[in-house]
């Protein structure tokens, strides 16, 4: 048996793995965006949502397994992962815009105590942009690799 078969055989395991991993992302992404969006607009009401550290991890071993596949030497590897980022942008700049209308409105308590839940939600946006960066120089090393051999 050729060392072509195996190889053949991972690819196509880690492809469904990788697409399991892209749908229990898009599930905790949106339970993330649910929750910090609530705590939001509930200006104190909520507690801030504790799931940023284990939305990370979740984001984190997803990217970092699509860029394993890349490795791997998949040809076609979905761009699916650019909608998080999109996502997040697009939540933390429309939550920034309302704030500021509101002349911070949603970050003070009825009792007047700073919040901190646009902070939190900016903090996890950057976050994730850092994951995409480093996601796209893993790809941009893969590139400069394979032209140099």
């Amino acid at each position: 048996m050729s060392l072509k078969t195996p190889v053949k055989n991972l690819k196509a395991t880690e492809r469904g793995i990788n697409q399991n991993l892209f749908l229990v992302t898009v599930g905790v992404t949106i339970v993330a965006m649910i929750m910090m969006t609530v705590a939001f607009f509930s200006r104190g009401a909520f507690p801030p949502d504790k799931m940023s550290m284990f939305y990370l991890g979740v984001v984190i071993v997803y990217s970092f397994h699509k860029e394993l596949l890349r490795w791997l030497g998949e040809d076609h590897v979905e761009r699916q992962g650019e909608y998080f980022v999109y996502g997040w942008i697009g939540l933390t700049t429309s939550l920034y815009v309302l704030d500021f209308i509101t002349r911070g409105y949603f970050s003070l308590s009825p009792h007047g105590e700073k919040l901190f839940a646009l902070r939190e939600i900016a903090s996890l946006t950057v976050e994730i942009l850092i994951i995409f960066v480093l996601t796209r120089g893993l790809k941009i090393l893969k590139v400069i690799w394979e032209h140099r051999a």
